[in-house]
């Protein structure tokens, strides 16, 4: 049995699409998945258990990934389509069940995705880095090292919050007096972001900075399995922490919280006094700047200590 599973070109999108995977390999034991996504998010399912092939869906000129993607499938047999982009492929396949996404500008991407396959509750989502990037986290985070990670980019200027407030909060956080006084910080970045990250490794000293800025995801997922806490913006490596369970605090701005907050039980969102609306309203989508400045250093820091305090080791135990 073959199932071809379509997902997203985005990272955020795709790992918000992993629990309808892991759904779906529920309802159908023993099923070979061929998944299709962009090649930024090959690491996010290629570990992934009954995963037999990717393919990589790189955009090219005049839809020509797409016939790529028929190129490989349009002769083999599925016993379901999951078209999570919308496109015309799932009915160009021979297939016994089609599900394919309609757009829903209201519901959380998780159950919105959920939905597709009629899966309710909504399958959460999960992360499957391999024994080989655990192996390597458990070298990076022993056990018992507490370690806050801070994801500091997003794909877009206007949804990151100002360097220098989170430079300021890990300064907080890290320092005498705050709760989580001299433990290691993990900043995880893209490629090309170092400069970018630097005002926070700089608030730390040399030999508690953890550097992942550039590395496979496998690898940062794993290490998102074994740290405290997770703060960041909007993106694709704040769903790729709470996918992992780590408590992820998620900060947000120019996007919807409502349909994109980070899922999970160990998760929370915090926003400045501006609605999403009204911050597009005021300032448009294109500035090239942050559009996050009125969200203070004081809320997160308030937020975080809360998350912290409800996501103690014994609470999460008490939860699970």
């Amino acid at each position: 049995m073959r199932i071809l599973f379509i997902t997203s070109n985005r990272i955020g999108d795709a790992v918000l699409s992993t629990g309808l995977l892991a759904g779906l390999m529920e309802r159908y034991p023993g099923a070979k998945f061929w998944v299709a996504c962009g090649p930024l998010a090959v690491p996010i399912f290629e570990h992934a258990p009954g995963v037999e092939k990717v393919i990589v869906l790189k955009k090219m000129p005049r839809a020509g990934h797409w016939r790529k993607l028929l190129g490989a499938t349009m002769f083999r047999r599925f016993e379901a389509v999951v078209d999570l982009r919308g496109s015309a492929t799932a009915f160009l396949l021979w297939t016994r069940k089609r599900h394919i996404l309609r757009a829903n500008h209201t519901l959380h991407r998780v159950i919105h995705n959920a939905g597709v396959a009629g899966f309710d509750p909504a399958p959460w989502p999960r992360v499957w880095p391999g024994e080989a990037a655990r192996r390597r986290a458990r070298e990076i985070i022993p056990d018992g090292r507490p370690v806050l990670a801070i994801g500091p980019s997003a794909s877009w200027k206007m949804k990151m919050w100002p360097i220098e407030y989170q430079a300021e909060l890990v300064r907080r956080l890290t320092g005498p007096g705050g709760p989580l006084e001299g433990v290691y910080v993990l900043v995880a970045a893209a490629p090309g972001e170092n400069k970018l990250a630097q005002p926070i490794l700089e608030a730390v000293p040399v030999e508690r900075r953890i550097e992942l800025i550039g590395e496979d995801l496998s690898l940062v997922a794993a290490c998102f399995e074994r740290v405290r806490l997770y703060i960041g913006n909007d993106s694709g490596l704040m769903h790729l922490s709470a996918a992992a369970g780590a408590p992820t605090l998620g900060l947000f701005g120019p996007t919807p919280d409502g349909r994109y907050d980070p899922w999970g039980t160990n998760t929370a969102q915090v926003r400045g006094p501006r609605s999403h609306e009204e911050i597009i309203a005021q300032e448009g989508r294109s500035t090239g700047r942050s559009a996050m400045y009125d969200l203070s250093v004081d809320k997160v820091y308030d937020a975080a200590c809360a998350l912290l305090a409800r996501t103690e080791p014994s609470k999460q135990k008490e939860i699970a």
